[in-house]
């Protein structure tokens, strides 16, 4: 089979990948040649691990290719996925479905024959039937199928992600239409049935919620877990002991179940934003949604507040380490990563700040405040430091020694808002330390 996908960022990318790791040929399409090009002498743009060697596989073999060429790339597919970005829009709250409609109709209009034009993006309910009468206007000739298939890729976990998935969700339009661009994809996705992951099929609209809910229920669990941790706090509980005995229940499950400082990442922020417009849009508001969204922002603000008030009250001609920047572990995506929200704070209460995160650091120059310190290693960062802030659980900062901490900081206060370390042996080693939803 032969595929065009659309768009080369981080979801493009990876389906591409992967999809030609299954035999497929795959020409992957993008508007911006500086990055074609770099993808051609195997630069990566984004950092995911194990995608530069499925790339260089896949390229070398021939069934992964990049190209600026739409038209080219359209040619003889049996399918074309959009894969674009759909970010926030300014001064609603929706998602910018701008890129979405344009490359749909450039892809009809460079359609040479019928195909099967699959959205990959996140959109919101409605954009499919939106597509369909955008491609049927372009070209009226043309029998031009309809689908959804969203995407369920954590970053830092991507590529086992699409090749071994929970479920693969594909809307269809209703006829003869939506049953051809059932079997494209079910033979497109072919190589899952061998370890029974079968293709999930509904109507568009029931594909295209559940990536919103799914995203928002999500958000949900990790805005709960961590009003749970404020509480726990007060009555001298353990909040990682809480999530523990909470999510050993099938019912709950025990993953999104980590307090923290918020969540942040492309995918959650605009994604719980766009389904509560949604809902207000469609006269069924999303209370629950909206909740999880302010309790998410005002979080942020309350972990800054957090390390004020244990530095005495005050960060005035003091420095404080930060070790990672980036909203997760094994990705160096800052989009609304809790430092942007923290970091600025601390700033403006008057500290020096010095900070380290092992990918993250070249996209937080460009976003976060100027006069920040980026170091050259966690021990960097905590030189001479009156405090050290955990924001990012990487695993090299779960592996560092309190002692060698100690030796590195000029001060004793850690507030460490992931609960890596064991308290017992922070305090130990003579820190005054502070975790999440602990005592």
């Amino acid at each position: 089979m032969r595929i065009a996908v659309v768009g080369a960022g981080y979801v493009g990318l990876v389906s591409g990948a992967c999809f030609a790791e299954f035999g497929v040929e795959v020409a992957l399409v993008d508007t911006d040649a500086a990055k074609v090009a770099a993808l051609g002498e195997g630069r990566m743009p984004i950092y995911e691990p194990g995608l530069d060697k499925l790339v260089a596989d896949n390229a070398r073999e021939g069934r992964l290719s990049f190209t600026t060429d739409l038209s080219a790339a359209v040619a003889g597919a049996d399918a074309v996925f959009l894969a674009v970005g759909t970010p926030t829009r300014r001064g609603d709250g929706h998602a910018d479905l701008t890129y979405v409609f344009a490359a749909a109709e450039q892809v009809a209009r460079a359609a040479r024959g019928p195909l099967v034009l699959v959205t990959k993006s996140t959109v919101p309910v409605g954009t499919g039937r939106r597509i369909k009468a955008i491609v049927q206007a372009a070209r009226p000739e043309l029998d031009i199928a309809v689908a959804s298939n969203p995407e369920f890729l954590r970053e830092g976990a991507a590529i086992g992600d699409f090749m071994r998935p929970d479920r693969v969700v594909v809307g269809v339009e209703d006829g003869p239409s939506g049953e051809r661009a059932a079997e494209v994809l079910r033979r497109l996705y072919r190589p899952l049935y061998l370890i029974e992951k079968p293709v999930m099929v509904t109507a568009l609209e029931t594909a295209e919620i559940i990536k919103y809910a799914a995203n928002a229920f999500l958000a949900m669990k990790i805005s709960f877990i961590n009003e749970v941790a404020d509480l726990c706090e007060k009555a001298g509980a353990d909040v990682q002991e809480v999530a523990r005995g909470i999510g050993l229940d099938g019912r709950i499950g025990r993953k999104f179940l980590h307090a923290g400082p918020g969540y942040g990442g492309s995918c959650f922020p605009k994604d719980t934003l766009a389904f509560a417009r949604t809902g207000q849009e469609l006269g069924a508001p999303l209370r629950l949604v909206e909740t999880t969204i302010a309790v998410n922002d005002a979080r942020k603000e309350a972990m800054a507040q957090r390390v004020v008030d244990a530095c005495g009250g005050s960060l005035a001609g003091k420095t404080v380490a930060v070790l990672g920047l980036t909203f997760k572990p094994e990705t160096d995506d800052m989009r609304d990563a809790p430092s942007l929200a923290i970091l600025p704070l601390l700033a403006q209460a008057g500290a020096t700040l010095r900070a380290f995160d092992p990918e993250g650091m070249p996209f937080a120059r460009q976003m976060l405040p100027e006069g920040i310190h980026y170091a050259r290693n966690a021990l960097d960062a905590a030189q001479g430091a009156d405090a050290l802030v955990l924001l990012t659980e990487w695993n090299e900062f779960r592996a560092l020694a309190p002692a060698r901490l100690a030796e590195a900081m000029a001060g004793r206060v850690v507030v460490d808002l992931r609960n890596v370390w064991e308290p017992a042996a922070m305090r130990e080693a003579g820190f005054a330390y502070h975790s999440v939803g602990r005592a």
